[in-house]
């Protein structure tokens, strides 16, 4: 599919669906300015300053107030998108915005494609592929983990690293190529793994992010998991710090499993709680309990739950690797060895937040904070092939390595959208919103 073209002037609302106090309606492209001049009663903006902005009337094309607003001009190459720009900042009524955008379009603008002003400043060099798809996430961010790591890749965080590696591989396969040319000079084997292991070892340390960054972009699932009684229901109000589940005494309460939405330490999760497990003939209790494995073996991380005051029924087969023990009801005295299990006392919320941390630590643990990590597949499909061309440059000989080096620049060079194809970024941008 072909990019939409970038002669045009294009125009859309960029504020959400709905009313509001404020409404944005964005124009791009070469001629924006003098479009909109045509259609405002107030100082002409062809004679503001780079950068600046007015207060006036915005008309409709039979000369009809449509709204008062606030016009911001911005000159190319210093706007979003690299192009002259304007945006009308008016009331936000549906009603208002559709009539000021329908008044640029009969002007001579065409309403703007999903993420086509952002495309106009990939395209521009303004920023690259990674920039761009970090705007698509910040726009989407739903956890202050997810902000942050949209505001890294944003101002260029990814991008540099990418750079840097790809520099390091660039000598390399300089030096290679030398030796290739002038055989004499000689090319130490030992020197090209020496220089290619902490590449390749950043390569992974950089991937290894990708299951935290989809975590802090998109959540996680947390299944609480246990026998009857151990305290599920009670512990996902705690967590909530509202009752959301239903708590009694009586075993079994769970038949089915309820799911609600919290944020721990800036990480957005979905609790689940399951029915208790245990051996049953009950028809309706083991579907219940079938279903809870079933949650935990698709959940990004399990809270096995158990009651410390309690003797306790054999654990069910569960992927302990993705697991965090709790002994729960700690105000009660313990009646078996919890050594291994994080004590919480629903109740009275001791070890609360010592679970919080550990639920949080869990989950990001192969990122370390402060850092850039890999928040979409797209990226770390591109690192996944440059790991997989370093390995082999380690295992070829001297005079072939050059190529599978040369692989792993482009796949590190499709991260920033060099040598991409059409079809790459279409793909990219068809998930924005229109206006951005």
């Amino acid at each position: 599919m072909p990019l939409p073209s970038l002669q045009d002037i294009i125009a859309a609302i960029a504020t959400p669906p709905g009313k509001g106090a404020v409404g944005i309606v964005r124009v791009s492209g070469e001629g924006s300015i003098e479009l909109v001049a045509g259609l405002w009663k107030g100082k002409n903006p062809l004679e503001l300053k780079l950068n600046s902005f007015t207060y006036g009337k915005i008309l409709g094309a039979d000369g009809e107030v449509l709204d008062e607003a606030l016009l911001l001009v911005f000159r190319a190459p210093h706007s979003y998108t690299g192009q002259d720009s304007a945006e009308l900042h008016t009331h936000g009524s549906p009603a208002v915005l559709r009539k000021v955008l329908q008044a640029l379009v009969e002007a001579g603008a065409r309403p703007a494609g999903p993420g086509e002003f952002t495309l106009r400043a990939y395209i521009s060099g303004r920023m690259d592929l990674a920039q761009a798809e970090a705007v698509l996430s910040l726009v989407e961010s739903e956890s202050d983990a997810a902000r942050r790591q949209a505001l890294r890749g944003l101002s260029a965080g990814l991008s540099n690293k990418i750079q840097a590696l790809s520099e390091g591989l660039f000598d390399l396969l300089a030096h290679i190529q030398a030796w290739l040319d002038y055989p004499e000079e000689g090319v130490e084997p030992a020197e090209i793994r020496g220089r290619l292991e902490p590449i390749l070892g950043e390569v992974r340390r950089l991937l290894a992010t990708a299951p935290a960054g989809r975590i802090a972009q998109r959540g996680a699932r947390i299944a609480l998991v246990g026998a009857p009684n151990a305290g599920k229901s009670s512990l996902l109000n705690a967590l909530l710090g509202y009752d959301r589940a239903i708590v009694t005494p009586i075993p079994g309460t769970t038949r089915d499993y309820l799911e609600a939405p919290l944020e721990i330490a800036g990480v957005p999760v979905t609790a689940v709680d399951t029915a208790g497990v245990r051996p049953t003939e009950d028809p309706v209790e083991k579907s219940g309990v079938e279903r809870a494995l079933q949650i935990a073996r698709e959940a990004d991380l399990i809270l096995y739950l158990a009651d410390s005051s309690q003797p306790q029924l054999p654990p069910p087969a569960l992927p302990w690797e993705r697991s965090l023990k709790v002994a729960t009801k700690a105000d009660l005295p313990a009646v078996w060895d919890t050594q291994g299990f994080l004590p919480v006392s629903s109740a009275t919320g001791a070890g609360l937040e010592e679970l919080r941390r550990a639920i949080h630590d869990r989950l990001l643990r192969d990122a370390p904070e402060g850092e850039v990590w890999i928040t979409n597949e797209r990226q770390a499909e591109a690192l996944a092939r440059a790991e997989a061309y370093l390995c082999e440059a380690l295992e070829a000989p001297e005079d072939l390595a050059g190529l599978s080096i040369e692989g792993a620049l482009e796949a590190l060079a499709s991260i920033l959208g060099k040598n991409v194809s059409d079809e790459v970024i279409e793909r990219v941008f068809r998930n924005f919103c229109v206006g951005k």
